[in-house]
């Protein structure tokens, strides 16, 4: 701590700046001050389970499946769409369907890599996965 004069000549304790900090750097400065190494509180995450298909009307991305085996050909996320309404096989309030099921289509790649129904052929196009090995698309 610094010193302060004061008018008299005698020297007055000053307090320490203080510093802002995270609750992270707060806790993890506290358990290095009692000497233990910081550890993560976040659970593991639980294995995915499997999902059982449910009655009445398919998901969109079930849906997607079914117009994409009948189309026989690429088809972007706004025809299969278009496509699912139609048929009557999907309903939606959604403002933008075709974005949903975009982002779906794209999640399941991602999680299910080879063994994801659908495969991207091209820019905002998909088919379905055959069950010959697929080459990886150009991103």
């Amino acid at each position: 701590m610094k010193a302060k004069k004061t008018r008299k000549g005698a020297k007055k304790q000053q307090a320490p700046k203080k510093r802002i900090v995270t609750k992270a750097q707060y806790e993890a400065e506290a358990k290095a001050a009692k000497g233990a190494a910081p550890t993560s509180k976040a659970k593991p995450k639980a294995p995915a389970k499997e999902r059982k298909p449910r009655a009445g009307k398919p998901s969109g991305l079930d849906a997607a499946a079914k117009v994409l085996a009948e189309a026989g050909e690429p088809l972007n996320t706004k025809q299969m769409v278009e496509r699912m309404l139609a048929k009557g096989l999907w309903t939606t309030n959604g403002r933008t369907p075709a974005a949903t099921i975009y982002a779906a289509i794209i999640r399941e790649i991602a999680v299910k890599g080879a063994k994801a129904r659908f495969h991207k052929v091209e820019r905002g196009k998909f088919t379905l996965q055959t069950s010959a090995p697929r080459r990886e698309a150009a991103k």
